[in-house]
């Protein structure tokens, strides 16, 4: 089906992954994966302008339809030289490692480390497969000095339990990466105490717009629990407040002011640059808007407080999701959840809480009240949900991002369609349920 869609097609390589002698019956112009390999020919390299355009690559998804996002050449190398070699303090004797898939920008960012001369780690697989041990036990056997994952996965090791430099050998580790949401503050302490204290921890936060990060850590500055040290180099980052005011000490929107070196070049098939200027630019003019919460401390340092598009407010007081999600998946019966606050600008709707419970048996009486206490003692009693259900799966985007925007516009009346790709997601199916839900907002049947 794939040939038939690409009239320009000439060949297409079947590398052998899952069997060495693949049926290819139907299939033209094939040439083997083995067979490039035994041919030997001279690398021809041809110079292109700073800006000819390098990748694809495709948004994540989180806040609707995924952006086709070109980026150039001249950009992503300095962009990538700088922030590997400056802030992850990445040399060539350095094994350098990130959990991901192809399908995220994290990839792009990891083979980036080959500049450096770097020996970059790949694995392929689940990484709680056979059990939650898996990633660290390749850290052990590769001699990994720089481990890269997601916040998901550290606060999925912390609550399986597990203690990984006491089953491994982790003392080469020079650095820990963690992005894709925040990193609570037990994140910082469960990896400094459960993998080794001489390490490096980067809590990293940029994008696929980008591809690279924004706020981050550096060799030279200290890391304190629960928040980023700094503003990488070149990053012109600041929080503004509503009215396009710098501010400090106070949450805002994380905004760019200045050009960087790997802003994309432009959108796929947006030729009139009309999607690429209100996906930015729309909120404050001349200034991109990146669609996180940002804090600058008034020393330096930045705390992420989720997306803005998703933003719990409730009596006129904001709130990112993360520090709810912090609360609410510590407890050992919430394998997972997702909340949603379906009000709109100057109207206040239901807060949502969705969640994915242990208990085979569902939901309930007790455990909404356990989940309600917590909430009301930890956070304020503002933000006790409305209603809690319990789900199956929480939507996730490819790269393992939780779906808050677009269950949050469904849940608004936005058709399925407009609000997401499911093409975009890994676990297509959950998105059912909150078709379903919407529903029942709809005519008035949640209670």
């Amino acid at each position: 089906e794939l040939q038939r869609a690409l009239p320009t097609l000439e060949t297409t390589v079947i590398v052998p992954m899952l069997e060495e002698d693949p049926d290819l019956d139907g299939i033209g112009a094939v040439r083997m994966w083995q067979d490039l390999l035994a041919k030997t020919e001279e690398l021809v390299f041809e110079p292109v302008p700073f800006d000819h355009p390098l990748w694809v690559l495709y948004s994540s998804g989180t806040t609707g339809l995924p952006k086709a996002i070109v980026q150039g050449h001249g950009g992503i190398l300095l962009e990538h030289l700088k922030t590997l070699s400056l802030h992850l303090d990445l040399k060539e004797q350095d094994r350098f490692f990130w959990y991901t898939s192809t399908g995220w920008m994290m990839w792009n960012f990891l083979i980036g480390g080959l500049l450096l001369d770097t020996t970059v780690v790949l694995y392929d697989g689940h990484p709680g497969h056979p059990d939650m041990s898996a990633l660290w036990r390749l850290a052990d056997e590769t001699g990994m000095t720089y481990f890269g994952g997601s916040a998901s996965y550290i606060h999925a090791c912390m609550k399986d339990g597990i203690e990984p430099a006491a089953e491994f050998d982790l003392s080469a580790i020079k650095g820990v990466g963690s992005t894709g949401s925040p990193l609570s503050p037990e994140g910082f302490q469960w990896v400094y105490e459960k993998i080794n204290s001489e390490l490096l921890l980067n809590s990293f936060s940029g994008g696929t717009d980008l591809c690279t990060g924004i706020v981050g850590a550096c060799p030279l500055l200290p890391v304190h629990a629960g928040e980023i040290p700094c503003r990488l180099l070149g990053a012109p980052v600041e929080a503004f407040d509503e009215d396009g005011r710098s501010v400090e000490d106070q949450v805002g929107e994380l905004v760019i002011t200045a050009p960087m070196p790997s802003m994309p070049l432009f959108l796929w098939n947006d030729d009139d640059g009309r999607r690429y200027r209100e996906s930015y630019f729309e909120m404050f003019p001349g200034t991109w808007r990146h669609g996180d919460w940002l804090k600058i401390t008034s020393q330096g340092s930045c705390v992420i407080g989720g997306r803005s598009d998703s933003t719990l407010n409730r009596g006129g007081v904001r709130m990112g999701t993360s520090e709810f999600y912090r609360v609410v998946e510590e407890m050992p019966d919430v394998v997972d959840s997702l909340v949603v606050d379906t009000g709109r600008l100057e109207k206040e709707g239901k807060l949502l809480l969705l969640v994915v419970v242990s208990d085979g048996d569902g939901l309930d009486e007790a455990l909404k009240a356990r989940i309600n206490e917590r909430l009301r003692h930890q956070l304020s009693p503002r933000y006790v949900p409305d209603e809690i259900r319990a789900i199956d799966e929480v939507p996730y985007t490819l790269n393992g991002k939780k779906m808050e925007v677009p269950a949050k516009r469904i849940l608004q009346g936005t058709p399925p369609d407009t609000a997401v790709s499911r093409d975009a997601m890994s676990n297509p199916a959950a998105l059912d349920y909150f078709v379903s839900l919407a529903q029942d907002l709809e005519m008035g049947l949640s209670r």
